[in-house]
């Protein structure tokens, strides 16, 4: 519980209707997408970067912990406060704070939606490239936090990529600001890099320099299928490897094309073992070459067929199929657990090969789709948690995908972060060396440990 005194030191500092406090009002603040849930003691609301310095030296004061929160769309329970405390919900710092079109930047608070912030730079001839699946309703700052990426990755980069600088607050309540204003800079260490993906353990970002990208004339549409996994996996390889990259390069593989059937009335071709959905962008006059690049490098065993689309209506069929997916897995597995793994694009092949056996050996259903052009796949593990045998299976089983990745020289996740979820298994992947570097970076910047505490490291 929060004392009457330290309640009312809040409300002096961003008004009396800006703090909850109630059980029934902080509840719905204790939770994420991962289905984990702490309620916190209480949930404050900043309207701008001097309130977020004022509430963590407060916080440091008395000794409670912090969580910055944005929509609560992350996976890995990061957003969840663990040792109640104080929740910042960042939502109400929501302005754009400046569209430079002639230097191609962009000034963000981070309670911005990323939709929000494409409709505002549409109409000036830019976009930020991240594009998150849920980008309808996931903020800027949660993007930096998680390093969130979603499709277009493959060809324009994650939000490491994209932002050139940032302001931000400490876990001991220092102010700092990171990067610069122009696209090349190379003063002092990259605090900008490092505080983007580290999940809000290190700092607050109250604010962002955003690096913009020009919007492509038009862009084409494409689906190749193909009678097995092995041949599409294959064939991403021979799609990277040639000069014209697509924007978009999604997998699907041969379970989730039956389970599509099943669910919904979307027409997919007989015999479809994998399916791959591309996008190209750029200029008009070379669109038609970019085309013919990749139905050329998508030609090889197993393909049966290579749809174009060039009409709005062409376009949304050859999507329907992913559209599809998530509501299918919806009614199959409501509790499934997905994962989001990576391996180097040569070695996507086996990577399916071996999740087809794990889910064999453990009597498991796993259904993979995911970014395959720079080989983040999505695991779904269809189990029903509430049955203990089938959970036992499915921790089993996931255990040995982690090892799988890892000796493919993978990494175990490229955009949904570690958080809760993947704190056992960081350990697999960084040397006890390497965690404590970091566990000491961790100190530099939050002396007091309060800040987003008990995740990323392991117990």
């Amino acid at each position: 519980m929060i004392d009457p005194a330290l309640r009312a030191a809040f409300a002096e500092i961003v008004g009396a209707d800006q703090v909850l406090v109630e059980k029934a009002d902080v509840w719905p603040y204790g939770y994420d997408n991962s289905r984990r849930h702490s309620p916190p003691d209480a949930v404050v609301f900043p309207h701008n970067h001097e309130h977020v310095a004022r509430i963590v030296r407060l916080c440091n004061q008395h000794g409670l912990a912090m969580v910055a929160r944005g929509r609560g769309t992350g996976t890995v329970g990061a957003s969840v406060p663990l040792r109640g405390g104080v929740v910042l919900a960042m939502e109400r710092m929501a302005r754009i704070v400046r569209i430079d079109p002639e230097n191609r930047v962009a000034v963000v608070e981070p309670g911005v939606t990323n939709q929000d912030l494409q409709d505002a730079l549409a109409p000036h001839g830019f976009f930020w490239p991240p594009d998150p699946t849920s980008a309808a309703y996931c903020t800027i700052g949660g993007n930096l936090a998680y390093n969130s990426a979603g499709p277009r990755a493959i060809k324009y980069g994650t939000p490491r990529e994209n932002t050139l600088g940032l302001r931000a607050v400490t876990g001991a309540g220092t102010e700092i600001k990171t990067g610069v204003y122009t696209t090349k800079g190379v003063v002092g260490y990259d605090f900008t890099r490092l505080l983007i993906g580290s999940e809000g353990t290190l700092a607050i970002i109250t604010e962002a320099t955003l690096k913009l990208t020009p919007l492509p004339q038009t862009k084409r549409t494409l689906r190749a299928t193909y009678r097995n996994i092995r041949s599409a996996a294959s064939a991403v390889s021979r799609l990277m490897a040639q000069p014209v990259t697509p924007y978009v390069l999604e997998f699907i593989d041969g379970n989730a094309i039956e389970m599509i059937r099943k669910y919904s009335s979307v027409p997919l071709p007989q015999g479809a073992g994998a399916m791959l959905i591309l996008e190209v962008d750029g200029l008009t006059a070379g669109i038609d070459a970019a085309v013919d690049a990749l139905v050329a490098a998508a030609q090889g065993d197993g393909l049966i067929d290579v749809v174009t689309a060039r009409t709005k209506d062409e376009v949304d069929a050859l999507w329907a199929t992913r559209k599809a997916l998530s509501p299918a897995l919806r009614n199959v597995a409501p509790k499934k657990i997905n994962e989001d793994v990576v391996v180097p694009v040569a070695n996507l092949p086996d990577l399916i090969d071996g999740l087809d056996a794990l889910a064999r050996r453990y009597q498991i259903q796993i259904i993979n789709f995911g970014h395959a052009g720079n080989g983040n796949i999505h695991v779904n593990l269809l189990v029903d948690p509430d049955q203990a045998d089938q959970l036992e299976r499915a921790e089993k089983c996931l255990d040995e995908v982690f090892s799988l990745v890892l000796n493919l020289n993978g990494t175990l996740s490229g955009e949904h972060g570690v958080g809760i979820e993947k704190r056992p298994f960081i350990s697999r992947e960084l040397t006890p060396e390497t965690l404590q570097l970091m566990k000491s970076v961790k100190n530099l910047f939050d002396p007091a440990g309060l800040l987003n505490p008990d995740k990323i490291f392991p117990a």
